[in-house]
């Protein structure tokens, strides 16, 4: 006797038997009970999943011919087709039951998302799907999350206003995002204008930013956003106390004021009270607040506008976050300064440093992360690596025991991309696959 094994319906299927072979038992009398398989499945919003029944009589011997019907405990998330075919609307969770002469089973269906980008904020996260629809969330007193609500939720839900991005990026209590034609779109907290739509009064959906300029990236962090056009120019506006809008004043906007300098970025990034950028050749300038050192110019003396790392390093990338920065060169070393009272530079101490200081540990970054006191890193193999605080195991490594130099992120995941928010961290697969630790009080991890 031949026959093939169907994995994934978890039937068996067999093909013809040998002259005078018995073929398998069949039930007689009413259903006594109905299984489903799988128990449990995982649908992308968008996709389906089948499912299949299984209906016994009181012997336990499989029934035939039995009339089936299914239905979902939520068709707006999950619905089933009558033969059991699942497709996955909507975030969330439903159970899909099969009922046949009064017996039930059922499975528990979980309908994700697949994410090209993710950025985490100060108590929420944002995530974007390859077609540039955009769910956060988490926290959302001022209406971060861009549901046009602000009441928390501790799983994705969609952004109002249908608008596709290309980009996008989240931090303190306001997010933005920009669109494939340069138009960027903010929402969330706006006390110091940092949403760019000329008012201070907060939004729950996206509004555009003014001036009407293109913007081939953005940056938010704190209360202050920043954006680069094509050309190289830095732009910014929010909140200005400690310079960091770099125009050379500490007044506050409510538009785009251009960074002072005449620079042309290649890269320009928002940090807590600060912001850095780099240029082609890969010099590095930061300004705004620089209590801890984290301009890396040497001193702790505030400024208003762009003044040059120390240390003579070429940096292929900035990332600045509460009150430290760290860079990467070329080659993948990681440079980090400023506040390092959880060890967040990586140097082994926890020593503030006014100039850059080598991460040890001899790694080759392709990308590195700054959260609020923790930083992030990921290998070319997709290996990731954190060190600094870590009280709410925002390092990944299954304890909440800082760390001054580079722990391996627990799990063994490949991941591709990641972003480090105030205590929290999040990164996603090659397949799109989204992953949270860390801080969870506002259900920023987006595991319900």
């Amino acid at each position: 006797m031949t026959g093939t094994k169907l994995i994934g319906a978890g039937l068996l299927a067999l093909s013809a038997c040998a002259k005078g072979a018995t073929g398998p038992a069949v039930g007689s009398g009413p259903v006594a009970s109905v299984t489903v398989a799988p128990a449990a499945a995982t649908v992308l919003a968008g996709d389906t999943v089948r499912l299949t029944d299984t209906t016994k009589d009181a012997a336990g011997v499989p029934l035939t011919g039995r009339v089936v019907t299914w239905s979902s405990s939520a068709p707006t998330i999950a619905s089933v087709s009558a033969t059991g075919l699942v497709t996955g609307l909507a975030v969330g969770s439903a159970t899909v039951t099969a009922t046949s002469e009064g017996r039930s089973g059922a499975a528990a269906i979980r309908v994700g998302l697949v994410f090209a980008a993710l950025s985490a904020a100060l108590e929420y996260t944002c995530g974007r799907t390859t077609g540039g629809a955009v769910y956060c969330w988490g926290l959302n007193a001022s209406g971060q999350l861009g549901d046009g609500s602000t009441t928390n939720s501790s799983t994705p839900v969609a952004i109002g206003g249908g608008i596709a991005f290309a980009a996008i990026s989240a931090h303190g209590d306001h997010a933005c995002g920009r669109t494939s034609a340069g138009a960027v779109y903010c929402w969330g907290n706006n006390s110091f204008g940092q949403l760019g739509d000329g008012t201070t009064t907060n939004r729950s959906t996206p509004v555009p930013v003014s001036g009407g300029l293109s913007f081939a990236a953005i940056s938010v962090n704190g209360t202050h956003t920043c954006g680069r056009v094509a050309s190289g120019a830095g732009y910014c506006w929010g909140d200005n106390s400690s310079g960091q809008l770099g125009d050379g004043t500490t007044t506050n906007r409510s538009t785009p004021v251009a960074v002072t300098g005449g620079i042309s970025f290649t890269g320009l990034s928002a940090g807590g009270n600060h912001t850095c950028g780099h240029t082609a050749g890969g010099v590095a300038y930061c300004w705004g607040l620089n209590a801890s050192g984290q301009l890396g110019d040497g001193s702790t003396t505030n400024r208003s506008t762009p003044v040059p790392v120390g240390g003579g390093i070429t940096f292929a990338a900035i990332s600045p976050g509460g009150a430290h920065t760290c860079g990467r060169t070329t080659a993948g070393m990681a440079y980090c300064w400023g506040l390092n009272a959880s060890g967040q530079l990586g140097g082994g101490t926890t020593s503030n440093s006014a100039t850059p200081v080598a991460v040890t540990g001899g790694l080759s970054f392709a990308a590195v992360g700054v959260g609020g006191n923790h930083t992030c890193g990921r290998t070319i193999s997709g290996t990731s690596y954190c060190w600094g605080d870590n009280s709410f195991g925002q390092l990944g490594d299954g304890s909440t025991t800082n760390s001054p130099t580079p722990v391996a992120v627990s799990g063994g995941l490949a991941l591709t991309g990641g972003s480090e928010g105030a205590s929290h961290s999040c990164a996603h697969t090659t397949s799109g696959t989204a992953y949270c630790w860390g801080r969870n009080a506002s259900g920023q991890l987006g595991d319900s």
